[in-house]
Formats: C-alpha cells, structure tokens, sequence
C-alpha cells in the first residue's frame, strides 16, 4: 500500500460523513458498487488546504449490463435518500455511461471510472466487509500533488480535449483550492 492510499483510507476513516454515504451504498447490494470522483476528490483537497467546501454531489456508480434502464438508476437514488435523506445523490450504472462520449462499452465500474475526464476525478472508495477499498485506474499521485490533468482518454482526441478544457473553465477549481496545477 502506498502512503498516499494510507493517507486517504485514513481521511475517509476520520470522515463519519463519508462513512455514513460508504455504508449506505454497501446496503443496496449492487453488483461492483463504489462512492466516485468529486465527494472524494474534493475531500483530500479540503484536507491538504485545511478548508471545508459544500458538498454538491455524492456520484454512486455500480456495473449491471442487464438492466441499464435511467429509472432503476433514479430507483436507487430514492433508495438512497430514505437512508441518508436530503442528500445530492447521484446514481450510474457504468454499463451504460459509455455513450455519453461515444466510447466503446465499459465492461465494469473500474473501466467506467478509468474514461472519467480528469486523473484526480479518477477515484472511487468503498466498504466492503468493513473494510475500505479503493480504485484510482491512474493512481493517486495526481490527487495528493494537487496535479489536474486529462486521463488518457481526454489527452489526443481533439473532441474529447475540448471536453475536458471546458469542464476545466467551468468547475474554476483553481480558485477555490488555490495551489491547483491545472493543465488546460
């Protein structure tokens, strides 16, 4: 284990919160079930600059080729807000997001996680068994380096990079998170 995993297992650890969000999503029992991207992201960034920012989605992803229907996903949510009520969830079924961007289908959740737009969104934490686990498909250097940049994914395709540019110029992370390295 790196330090920069025992680093964030720890962060989550200290976290009742985020805790609180693991153990719900573990209820529902889906298949390949994993809190992703901005709660946990943004959560080591608080940390490393000692500020508290509000939380503005909880992104739930799960794997499930069998049913990819939007309304199970919308289902789920409802699920979720019984659990923890008055929450920003947000439900995906990663077998089906390929289509956003035109990509060729994801075969799981870590692949789904892997064609997120940027490395330190790339990250995804559960509980399993009471036990913590984590998926960054490109490690979590980047995150722990305040390093924002597209995963490979975003890098050569024309299309694709403007994508990533222009949810860099709209997220404006740099301005709340203030030593961001953002490549644009």
């Amino acid at each position: 284990m790196t330090n920069y995993e025992t680093q964030l297992i720890n962060i989550i650890k200290n976290d009742e919160y985020i805790i609180s969000i693991l153990k719900s999503v573990e209820k529902l029992n889906l298949n390949d079930a994993w809190v992703a991207a901005g709660l946990i992201r943004n959560k080591v960034w608080d940390v490393l600059h000692n500020i508290n920012t509000p939380i503005n989605d909880i992104d739930v992803i799960y794997f499930d080729n069998i049913d990819t229907s939007w309304e199970t996903e919308k289902d789920l949510e409802k699920k979720l807000e019984i659990l923890i009520p008055n929450q920003p969830w947000t439900v995906k079924n990663q077998a089906r997001m390929h289509l956003k961007n035109g990509f060729d289908s994801y075969n799981s959740s870590f692949d789904g996680v892997a064609h997120f737009t940027e490395i330190p969104t790339a990250i995804a934490v559960k509980i399993c068994n009471s036990e913590l686990k984590i998926m960054a498909p490109y490690g979590l250097d980047d995150l722990f380096k305040k390093i924002v940049k597209p995963t490979p994914y975003y890098q050569n395709n024309s299309k694709l990079r403007s994508i990533y540019i222009e949810r860099m110029q709209e997220k404006k992370w740099h301005e709340i998170w203030i030593d961001l390295s953002v490549e644009v």
